[in-house]
């Protein structure tokens, strides 16, 4: 395919009934309860953005299924894509219980698709944890959802380089809630989550944009890039004008339309607030079939 091309998965089993990150445990079960019809409809405004411009495959969701987080589909697996037909998917191997069941409904779906699927032995949660940066270069987090053996292994099965970056922040608990390849050269990090070391590792492959820590708490790197144009998440018009709330998004928002200004990109935001209580973000939604995105030449 020339285009880019996307997984995602209505949300007709989204549920909140287990709390299964600190975002959710820190809301009260009132709060927490979805309101399905906002949940579909927000959902449609991001897949028109996505089909606007690229092919979106939708996931099918079994009934009964009780897999409440199945619309997350970034945590579903990733596509390596150095593997030169990339055809190779990684379906992931859940550590969040709740999550178990949708590593057999992926594996089905992509070997009905004519993927070649794999599951490792060790834990692992998808191109949330795995992002790729150029050739056969990858970061990798690991620490709470994805165990470092996952990327030895990786690296070992199919020539791959995994920089791998130490998780730490139980409200960071993915990469893509502190890492967002931007280009195929440069990199949005937080990088006050991470070790010297490790960052030093990870300059050694891409050029490192910093991202402070507020917008990251925020979901800045939660970014999902369509050719020339940042798709974020932002319920802005929800919030109390002058409310602390509304400050630090607020921020977020100028934060990345900053960067996304000096990179030649245009930013458009989203608002997905009834998946902010799953304790999810923009990026969680989707999963990429391929990286054409990154091929687009910006002005």
């Amino acid at each position: 395919m020339d285009k880019p091309a996307f997984i995602l998965n209505p949300p007709f089993s989204l549920s909140t009934e287990v709390a299964n990150n600190i975002w959710m445990e820190e809301l009260p079960p009132d709060l927490r309860q979805c309101d399905t019809d906002r949940a579909v409809t927000q959902f449609l405004a991001l897949y028109r953005h996505l089909a606007a411009e690229s092919l979106v495959f939708l996931l099918p969701t079994p009934y009964p299924d009780g897999l409440q987080d199945l619309v997350y589909t970034a945590n579903l697996g990733i596509v390596l894509e150095h593997l030169p037909d990339r055809n190779t998917v990684v379906v992931s191997n859940f550590a969040s219980p709740p999550r178990r069941g949708e590593t057999e409904v992926g594996v089905r779906f992509f070997e009905s698709m004519g993927y070649r699927t794999v599951v490792p032995d060790t834990k692992f949660e998808g191109e949330a944890e795995l992002k790729h940066l150029h050739d056969n270069v990858y970061v990798g987090g690991y620490g709470q959802r994805s165990q470092c053996e996952t990327y030895d292994w990786l690296e070992s099965a199919y020539d791959m380089v995994v920089v791998k970056l130490a998780e730490t922040d139980p409200y960071l608990y993915h990469l893509d809630c502190t890492v967002f390849p931007i280009t195929a050269e440069q990199t949005l990090v937080c990088t006050s989550k991470f070790e010297h070391d490790e960052l030093r590792m990870l300059e050694k492959h891409t050029e490192v944009i910093d991202v402070s820590l507020d917008s990251a708490y925020n979901g800045l790197c939660n970014s999902v890039r369509l050719n020339n144009v940042i798709l974020n998440s932002s319920h802005i018009h929800d919030l109390r004008s002058g409310s602390d709330e509304y400050q630090d998004e607020l921020r977020k928002n100028r934060e990345l339309e900053d960067i996304a200004t000096k990179l030649g990109f245009e930013v458009v935001l989203v608002n997905l607030s009834e998946y902010h209580k799953s304790g999810a973000m923009l990026s969680c939604m989707v999963m990429h079939l391929n990286r054409n995105s990154y091929q687009f030449s910006l002005l």
